[in-house]
């Protein structure tokens, strides 16, 4: 369907959606909605609460052009039966792409990095780190002024490819502290002395971001590299996890699947030396969205694993970034008296309100009394959908070559632009480039 899944307690979590996808393409779903039953034609609902994320994914996927039928309690805590048709994702869509930004005299790129990707099979097929070089030379050649980097619902994904990344921003040093379970501790660096990106940056995360997304955005903070942009903290997935098949360790037993153990064996920590776990990244500037109330992290998992830290590993701060204070705080205060961003964080008070509410009267006039103030909010809340900011996005030229030949891919951009051009948060993100070019 185009969409990836978080088993949460109360249901299977939509934790992002993928472009080009089912769910993308009918605007059926959005992150943060819970899915609590799977139907499959004219059979029962079957109920996913409790279950392993596995078997509820098995009993969603299905061939191209059947129809599977989800009961979702939205963010807002509304219940609803979403029919889907099921079809092929285009992996395409799972890839870092990037567009133009034109505000005035200023022109910026924009990054979207969906994950850090690598085959491990395979090390010569396409990968994270390769694609954001790629996408950056790209931009240069279009004497972009400013570029931001977007991690937002990024969950992460290869350790090596992130210090790739990271390297791109930086000339060389340390990006990430490794340590063990004997407390060994490794210092992975970026050794290339080039760099491919030196004008101002900007990286966007949320409460979704994690792991490696942590990684990247924590280096260049503590490098003073970028402004963080976004939610009040990250994910804070500082750990690293093995999978042992039991069934592999264990030949020839007679007691039948024996399963598998998942051991923590790293524990991840910032140049800086405080971990990433429970605590993740603070941004420099925050932004408020409609789940800041909501509970999500590893800090809201049972017995999570406790901050601490070591000791700072030995790097050398950006040092071309001198009006980071003023761009800073130039934000926050846009921030503090706009309108929307106040419209926001009431949208957010009242999400986490529906979401609690688990009573409701039976009585008729105070049910229809509940229902029409429920109405009264959604409308008057209506605005932050409709928002839509003057910036101007364009493809890269060889993305405009693609769309010529494929209209899938033209309808894709299109669609992705006019959601980006409905972003505060990347507006927000704009203006902060704008005092950092000055």
């Amino acid at each position: 369907i185009g969409a990836v899944l978080q088993k949460k307690s109360d249901g299977i979590r939509i934790s992002d959606i993928i472009m080009g996808g089912p769910v993308w393409k009918g605007k059926l779903l959005e992150v943060g909605d819970m899915i609590l039953k799977v139907g499959q034609g004219s059979k029962d609902p079957v109920d996913v609460i409790g279950m392993r994320l596995e078997d509820a994914v098995k009993l969603i996927k299905g061939k191209k052009g059947t129809e599977v039928r989800l009961t979702v309690k939205r963010v807002d805590g509304s219940i609803q039966v979403v029919s889907i048709k099921r079809d092929v994702v285009e992996i395409e869509e799972t890839f870092a792409k990037s567009a133009i930004i034109k505000q005035g005299n200023h022109t910026y790129g924009i990054i979207n990095l969906p994950s850090f990707y690598v085959n491990f099979n395979n090390t010569r097929e396409r990968n994270s780190a390769s694609d954001m070089a790629l996408e950056i030379a790209k931009l240069k050649k279009q004497n972009v002024d400013g570029l931001i980097v977007d991690l937002r619902n990024n969950g992460g994904g290869s350790l090596s490819k992130v210090v790739e990344i990271a390297g791109l921003f930086i000339k060389e040093g340390p990006v990430v502290q490794v340590r063990d379970a004997e407390r060994n501790i490794q210092v992975l660096s970026d050794t290339d002395s080039s760099t491919q990106w030196d004008k101002p940056l900007v990286i966007l995360i949320n409460e979704l971001s994690a792991s490696a997304s942590e990684i990247l955005a924590a280096a260049m903070q503590d490098y003073g590299r970028a402004i963080i942009i976004g939610s009040k903290q990250s994910y804070g997935k500082g750990t690293v996890q093995e999978l042992i098949d039991l069934n592999r360790e264990i030949r020839n037993s007679s007691l039948g699947d024996l399963g598998a153990i998942k051991l923590t064996r790293q524990k991840f920590y910032r140049i800086n030396g405080g971990s990433t776990q429970l605590k993740g990244v603070n941004s420099d500037v925050v932004i408020p969205d409609r789940y800041q109330y909501i509970k999500v992290g590893e800090r809201e998992m049972e017995n999570p694993m406790p901050w601490d830290e070591i000791p700072k590993a030995n790097y050398t701060r950006w040092s071309e970034n001198q009006n980071f204070p003023t761009a800073i705080a130039n934000s926050k205060k846009r921030i503090e008296e706009g309108a929307l961003f106040k419209l926001i964080d009431e949208n957010a008070r009242w999400v986490q309100k529906q979401r609690d509410e688990n009573t409701y009267s039976l009585e008729y006039n105070a049910y229809k009394k509940q229902i029409d103030e429920s109405e009264a909010m959604i409308k008057k809340f209506k605005q932050l959908t409709e928002y839509k900011s003057s910036l101007q996005f364009s493809s890269l030229p060889s993305e405009e070559e693609k769309a010529k030949e494929n209209e899938d891919v033209k309808i894709r951009r299109d669609r992705w632009h006019e959601n980006l051009q409905k972003d505060i948060y990347v507006e927000e993100a704009v203006e902060v480039l704008n005092d950092l070019v000055k």
